[in-house]
């Protein structure tokens, strides 16, 4: 059976022989591994459309669960991205975090390829900066992924403003100062009131009004280092991409 969806490779796999295997984050079928068994010969006539972090149109041949890429045209080729090696580092940790994390068959994928997408396209444009969109992407990823955090009020007591809050990655909750106290062997990250409103924002903003916040150079380092951490403590795991990543900084 042949079937049309757009997608966005988030990886590629050489299998040898000019076989190659790519990972695809798919408007219609979520993410999806299919396969090619003659790249050279596939890729002829395609321009970009198998490459990395291109959103193309995929003509897929399913059978039963399996794919193979029959023909494939670039919807749109992030070169601006491809140029910038830290770039390049920040969408292919993204790209895995979307292969971990983003739905397969069976759910509504629309969500996921539309955030990677406008993080694509603001980090080729220069609108917004590395250092802004890995937070925001991280924490906006867990929140679609079933992995929000409660940042409505304190845990304890219910405050929500007015008093200094502490974040907690492993339950995935603010605390008051007043009521940290009950909280025993936890890891307690203190937020700043900007800190706190740009998680606020990052998680229950529309899409439309994602990327419309601020924050300093510095306060966005600390909030990058909050959104790791929780990623850290809810998945139980590390990732290659990531660590790279680090040293290009």
């Amino acid at each position: 059976m042949l079937i049309s969806t757009d997608g966005i490779v988030l990886k590629v796999k050489n299998l040898g022989n000019d076989d190659c295997v790519y990972t695809i984050l798919t408007r219609e079928k979520g993410v999806i591994t299919a396969f090619s068994r003659n790249r050279q010969r596939i890729s002829k006539g395609m321009g970009s459309a198998l490459e990395l972090f291109t959103y193309s149109n995929f003509v897929l041949f399913q059978s039963k669960e399996r794919y193979s890429i029959n023909t494939a045209s670039s919807n749109k080729v992030f070169f601006g991205i491809r140029s910038d090696i830290e770039k390049v580092s920040l969408a292919s940790y993204l790209s895995e975090l979307l292969i971990e994390l983003a739905p397969e068959e069976g759910e509504d994928p629309n969500e996921y390829v539309r955030l990677f997408l406008n993080c694509l396209a603001m980090l080729e444009n220069g609108k917004r900066t590395v250092q802004f969109i890995k937070p925001l992407f991280e924490l906006r990823l867990m929140a679609l992924s079933g992995y929000m955090p409660d940042l409505l009020g304190c845990a304890g007591c219910g405050e929500s403003e007015g008093k200094s809050l502490c974040f907690l990655p492993k339950e995935g909750s603010i605390v008051c100062n007043d009521c940290i106290g009950q909280i025993h062997g936890q890891l307690t990250v203190q937020l700043t009131p900007g800190e706190l409103a740009a998680m606020r924002h990052i998680i229950y903003a529309p899409m439309e009004k994602l990327f419309s916040f601020a924050l300093p150079e510095q306060a966005l380092k600390r909030l990058s280092a909050i959104t790791e951490q929780y990623i850290f403590c809810q998945l139980e795991k590390t990732f290659s991409t990531l660590d790279f990543y680090h040293t290009l900084l």
